[in-house]
């Protein structure tokens, strides 16, 4: 697992400015003392019964995990508890009490304009999403969401809300087209209309944003923001999950991204961005449950980027290919049919440039359907200009920062030297680390925002405006 430090030289190294943590793990805070790193912290639920129960209890916690701390670590925001109405709900009577126990406590120290406080929800906790003008909240938490938003608007606090269009459309049973789920472009005539705004919908996050403010509304609360403290997609998934891959995970957390840093705001509230953690930093391969549980993370455990965002015009974020060394290589252990079917649309149809891979050409040794595929996927993903969604070949290829080129065969998109880079930085942890499960509780981390792009275990804040 890497260390501390180490997590924290990779959000220095990736420009990262804001940060959530699903603790207050002291190392974590220490290691980000000093840096500017706007930090939320985070109560967890198997604390949350007895900070509710006793104000002493929560100035206690708040004296340990925040006072101890700041302002040599910038702590920016409290989550209290996470989804605690639908994961942990013998403790919701106490849920706003809590809130409140600690508010106090940094009232006391005078750190309550500085630092604010909240409570992540599943975005299940809204019925009847589409269309968004027709939600609501499940009535049954109405006596801890009314005054929740009454203690969220009296502090100049915001709603926290997990948003997941993947499982939307996992759950939709078809309904929600794949494309409406990635951001991808939509026909207008496929975009969704909500019959009582005549709002359009080109994507499941907005609708899903926008159906909070509308539920908020129903509860007569029109003017407490929306900061999304969870969103991603896993980029490897069992066989009961076909649409957790690679190129849909970076499709989805590109778009998301460029959606945030472009100000696109939602239909609703248009031109004002969402800040939004991305889940997550590093991926959990000792997490239990699923294959796609242990694959949500932007980078492997040593550092280097599961798979390199495409982000052109935002600057260095993440593994974003600011170096041009992102290419499409086949997948290892791919059907050698479906690889040359996929050679040969690239040299086709796809109008490939594949005269290098001809005989007595620099390109043709070795001679080899995989070696030839790799070449040809990456010419169409580098004609692409890296589009999203231009190095799948029906999964039988991937993004790669390592560059493929060998002897005197240079592949498009190559500065001529083989290697892998991370924005040219050297990201990999010592030896001796390994990886663990316990990462989760590091990073949610985050960007620099006023409009804020956050990465769930990375959080990229809407500071990248």
């Amino acid at each position: 697992m890497p260390s501390p430090t180490q997590v924290v030289a990779l959000l220095k190294a990736q420009n990262l400015r804001h940060v959530r943590l699903y603790d207050a793990d002291r190392a974590m805070l220490l290691a980000l003392a000093n840096t500017g790193i706007q930090v939320t912290v985070s109560v967890p639920n198997d604390q949350l019964l007895g900070i509710g129960q006793s104000n002493a209890t929560a100035a206690n916690w708040v004296a340990r995990n925040v006072i101890a701390h700041v302002p040599a670590t910038n702590i920016t925001a409290i989550a209290v508890g996470s989804e605690v109405l639908t994961a942990l709900p013998n403790a919701a009577p106490v849920l706003v009490s809590a809130l409140k126990f600690i508010q106090s406590a940094l009232v006391a120290s005078n750190l309550d304009r500085q630092i604010k406080v909240s409570t992540p929800h599943a975005s299940s906790i809204i019925l009847d999403s589409f269309p968004p003008s027709q939600a609501f909240f499940n009535s049954s938490w109405k006596p801890v969401m009314v005054p929740l938003l009454k203690f969220l608007q009296s502090t100049g606090s915001y709603l926290m809300l997990n948003v997941y269009p993947y499982y939307d459309y996992m759950q939709s049973n078809g309904v929600i087209p794949l494309d409406y789920a990635l951001f991808r472009p939509l026909p207008p005539n496929k975009e969704a209309v909500d019959a009582n705004t005549l709002l359009h919908y080109t994507n499941v996050f907005d609708a899903i944003v926008d159906a909070a403010y509308f539920a908020m509304a129903d509860l007569n609360f029109t003017n407490i923001p929306v900061v999304v403290t969870e969103s991603g997609w896993p980029s490897k998934g069992d066989s009961q999950e076909p649409d957790a891959t690679l190129d849909n995970a970076n499709t989805y957390n590109s778009n998301l991204i460029r959606h945030v840093l472009n100000n696109t705001g939602t239909p609703k509230h248009p031109g004002i961005a969402v800040s939004t953690y991305i889940y997550e930093l590093y991926n959990e391969d000792l997490r239990p449950g699923s294959v796609s549980e242990k694959n949500w993370g932007l980078f492997y455990a040593n550092g280097v980027p599961v798979y390199t965002l495409h982000l052109t015009g935002a600057g260095t974020v993440l593994a974003n290919d600011t170096t041009n060394q992102t290419f499409c290589v086949a997948k290892e252990g791919s059907n050698p049919k479906m690889l040359q079917a996929a050679l040969d649309w690239a040299c086709g149809p796809g109008k490939v440039e594949c005269s290098p891979l001809l005989q007595g050409q620099p390109c043709y040794e070795p001679d080899n359907v995989v070696a030839h595929a790799t070449y040809a996927f990456n010419a169409y993903f580098q004609k692409m200009a890296k589009s999203p969604g231009t190095c799948d070949f029906k999964g039988v290829a991937t993004i790669t920062t390592t560059d493929p080129s060998h002897g005197s065969c240079i592949f498009p998109g190559s500065d001529g030297r083989n290697g892998t880079f991370v924005n040219g930085t050297s990201l990999a942890p010592s030896s001796n680390s390994t990886t663990s499960g316990c990462l989760s509780r590091y990073i949610d981390s985050g960007g620099y925002f006023a409009s804020t792009l956050i990465i769930g275990i990375l959080a990229l804040s809407a500071v990248f405006l």
